[in-house]
């Protein structure tokens, strides 16, 4: 069962007033200081098992500086490709090229979801909850995923009070497709009545038909 976070934080600050007195000026405090993200405590067993399923390719340092970039929404607007990949850790002429790579198995894996838009095929990125994506992975025995970390990250998440890793998911039921409407009835085509045969009334009109009038009278 999850602490009382204000108790715990309350006998940490006592206790580091013993061990490092006066060293408030040289902390950083997400209350005076502005730029900063909301992550998970869980963090570093998220990272380390998407490494785990990504097949010798890290995706940590890659999927950080997403995170890093949202502002409590999930959601990431990429216009500097560049600057991104700079800050995931890669350098050099093949730069964004790696980095796009990891962007899309972070993809493959859905963690994430990329559109496309006026920054080209990655500019719009949002951020699944990795704790069910997680979960996910191993329901589906996704291949990569280590049974030890992921029951890392479980006892972590219970300690703490993550429910999202034990809560039962319900997934929204999609409505039935309709049949698709019976296709209209053709009706028969109309029966074609022969014209009707002419009689010659005098032997000029008989001399004058051609055998084929004269053969369809007998049909």
């Amino acid at each position: 069962m999850a602490k009382d976070g204000s108790t715990i934080a309350k006998k940490q600050l006592l206790q580091r007033e013993q061990l490092w007195p006066g060293a408030e000026p040289w902390l950083w405090h997400r209350k005076a200081n502005k730029g900063f993200a909301t992550i998970p405590k869980t963090m570093p067993l998220i990272l380390q098992i998407m490494d785990d399923l990504s097949n010798g390719k890290p995706l940590s340092s890659t999927y950080l500086g997403l995170w890093c970039e949202t502002w409590d929404n999930s959601m990431v607007n990429v216009s500097k490709h560049q600057e991104m990949a700079h800050a995931a850790g890669f350098t050099g002429q093949r730069a964004v090229y790696t980095w796009s790579g990891r962007m899309q198995l972070l993809q493959a894996l859905n963690f994430i979801d990329i559109k496309p838009g006026r920054s080209g095929a990655i500019s719009h990125v949002i951020l699944w909850n990795p704790h069910r994506v997680i979960r996910l992975h191993h329901d589906k025995k996704t291949p990569g995923l280590v049974e030890a970390n992921y029951n890392a990250l479980l006892e972590r998440a219970i300690d703490i009070g993550a429910n999202d890793m034990i809560d039962q998911v319900i997934m929204p039921t999609m409505p039935p497709v309709p049949p698709p409407p019976p296709a209209a009835a053709v009706p028969p085509p109309p029966p074609i009545t022969p014209a009707p045969m002419t009689t010659p009334s005098t032997l000029e009109a008989l001399s004058q038909m051609t055998t084929d009038e004269l053969a369809g009278g007998n049909n």
